[in-house]
């Protein structure tokens, strides 16, 4: 019988895998030799060692006194502001209720420092003009003649003579999509000059004018159920404002222009800015004289609740000062990143001298196949340390540990299916086909689970068990990668080879050695299992026939594997056993001589004769 199987096809399969590596490889080198890329993945405060700050807060007036909830707001702020500047594995806490303490992977930069010990800075601004968040197409921008142009002195926070060519350029260029725009709109603009800010939420964009109502004027907000006019609930949830006297002169003043402008308009919005973005553009509805404002919309619990907490923070006079910074040492985490490496690699020692006991040759395949995942692995965690700024932590090793056994579980359940085609006296090529298409269904069910456990302790775990649980799902994409483009297509080629196909002794696929046993075929009839036979085009299918050989029952098969023999036995079908049965009392009759097994006799003949005496037999039974 012809070969048949899909080796052009997993020949293109790994040639696709090679491009992957080297797309990897170059994607990487580039960025090291034009941009600030590693070929080493970036570490974490805990393995790398940092900087630790230790700050003083301030309250701006006068008033040193400052309660423990402002300041788990004012650590919240800090907080935001470092993950917003890309800043990651950095660690927030609070000390003896009176101090924070933050811990910066590496050196901080200038920029960094001044956006811990700035204050919260909210704002309240008009609304001049506002548009979809996108940048429009590089090449059609609005010509210079249909710029919008001042003509006479600004009279209020919205007037249009704000706007100058220059602004409206920065207001149509700006992507309020691009997270580095979102960046680098942290630093504010100047209270008494307009300026072009994003809404992230909506990824909205606005040209706001100067500071009308200052952050420091608000007194308190909370959110609730909406009241009407007459102080009855209209069932939705709202964000309330308490503004001091002073803003309270001041927002009525405002409310009362922009209700001139009606709804719909642009203009009628009032936003409010907290850290160069806006987090709210209300429309005004109503003139608000008490300096008790209420923000309604499409607010749900949690909605509001999350607007009124950053509006409180935001309403928050407190800068800090730096009261001491040293470098804080890594030693104790390079001890246990050394001890956590020795413990990787005895792992995957312990790994791979099991499979080749277990698999033998097989066992190359699996050793094989972690070395290409540790190192899709690696290029990955480079890369991203690179563009997303991702630091390796201790739980992340630990996690990469962990990934070496649950990598090879699939490399062992693929085996295994293999061997149990075998065992069923499939030839190779067969068993590796049939094996593929019920393993990768187990395969795939296995990697489903690891990657939803992983992606739910991401989300509900905090500190360096994110670390843990993001490797563990990067190395779960990692193996079923390297299972379907190239552990499958290597035991496709590997089917094909002289030394796996017939079945060797060391190959770890010896159809002997793993007890298979003869096939009922039907009409009495018995093959023997393609790699016992040692002819090449047996082990391609499992319709091949076996030579013109005695058809030996399996019970009186002699094998040097012991627990071959015992499968060989567990395995035979009803036919066989009465077959076998029905050999050894012909044996014991004729003095231990098989008659079916006679030179002269064909193969057919045999078997057929065979099912004959056990008719014979089971009459004279009866």
């Amino acid at each position: 019988m012809p070969r048949t199987g899909s080796g052009p096809a997993a020949k293109k399969t790994l040639i696709w895998l090679g491009v992957v590596f080297a797309a990897l490889a170059l994607l990487l080198g580039g960025g090291s030799m034009w941009s600030n890329a590693s070929w080493t993945p970036k570490l974490a405060l805990d393995l790398e060692g940092g900087t630790q700050m230790i700050l003083a807060p301030k309250v701006q007036g006068g008033d040193s006194q400052i309660s423990q909830e402002q300041l788990d707001q004012a650590v919240e702020i800090i907080r935001q502001r470092v993950d917003g500047s890309g800043v990651s594995e950095a660690e927030i806490t609070t000390q003896s209720g009176r101090n924070v303490v933050v811990s910066l992977p590496g050196t901080p930069t200038a920029e960094t420092r001044a956006l811990i010990q700035a204050s919260a800075a909210m704002e309240f601004r008009s609304v001049i003009m506002g548009g979809p968040g996108q940048a429009p197409a590089v090449e059609t921008p609005t010509p210079d003649e249909a710029l919008p142009q001042p003509t006479a002195e600004p009279q209020n926070g919205s007037d249009m003579n704000w706007v100058t060519p220059e602004l409206y350029k920065e207001f149509e260029s700006t992507n309020c999509m691009d997270p580095a725009t979102l960046e680098a709109s942290i630093e504010p603009a100047p209270a008494d000059e307009p300026m072009v800010a994003c809404e992230p939420g909506t990824a909205g964009k606005y040209i706001l004018g100067p500071v009308e109502v200052p952050g420091s004027m608000l007194e308190d907000a909370s959110f609730g159920m909406a009241q009407g006019g007459q102080g009855q609930s209209l069932n939705e949830w709202a964000v309330n404002l308490d503004f001091n006297g002073e803003g309270t002169q001041k927002f009525r003043e405002v409310s009362e222009r922009l209700l001139g402008f009606g709804d719909g308009s642009p203009q009628n919005q009032f936003a409010i800015v907290l850290d160069g973005q806006v987090i709210s553009a209300p429309s005004m509805n109503v003139l608000i004289t008490d300096g008790n404002a209420q923000i309604t919309g499409q607010f749900t619990q949690e909605s509001a609740k999350a607007l009124s907490e950053q509006l409180k923070y935001g309403a928050l006079p407190i800068s800090f000062d730096i009261q001491s910074e040293q470098q804080v040492s890594a030693t104790l985490g390079a001890d246990q990143l050394r001890m956590g490496l020795i413990a990787g690699v005895i792992g995957l020692i312990l790994v791979a001298v099991y499979s080749l006991f277990q698999y033998r040759a097989l066992g190359f395949v699996t050793i094989t196949s972690l070395l290409v995942a540790g190192v899709l692995t690696y290029l990955a965690i480079a890369i991203l340390g690179w563009s997303h700024n991702y630091r390796l932590s201790l739980a992340g090793v630990a996690g990469l540990i962990v990934a070496i056994g649950l990598t090879a579980d699939s490399f062992i359940v693929y085996f295994e299916r293999i061997r149990d085609e075998l065992r069923e006296g499939r030839g190779l090529v067969s068993a590796v086909d049939t094996g593929w298409k019920r393993a990768k269904r187990t395969v795939l069910a296995s990697k489903a689970v690891n990657l939803l456990a992983a992606v739910v302790l991401y989300f509900v775990a905090v500190g360096n068990v994110r670390g843990f649980a993001f490797t563990l799902g990067l190395t779960a994409i990692a193996d079923l990668i390297v299972v379907f483009m190239f552990t499958h297509p290597v035991m496709v080629l590997l089917a094909k080879t002289k030394f796996f196909g017939q079945g060797h002794k060391w190959s770890g696929l010896d159809a002997t050695r793993l007890g298979a046993v003869p096939v009922y075929r039907g009409a009495g009839r018995l093959r023997e299992p393609a790699a016992v036979t040692g002819d090449a085009d047996d082990a391609d299918g499992a319709g091949a026939t076996a030579p013109a050989t005695a058809a030996r029952p399996a019970g009186s098969t002699k094998t040097k594997n012991k627990g071959a023999a015992r499968e060989a036995e567990r395995r035979m079908t009803i036919a066989e056993r009465r077959a076998a049965e029905e050999a050894e009392r012909r044996k014991a009759g004729s003095g231990g001589k098989d008659k079916s097994a006679e030179p002269g006799t064909s193969g057919q003949g045999k078997e057929d004769s065979m099912a004959g005496s056990g008719r014979d037999a089971e009459k004279e039974g009866n």
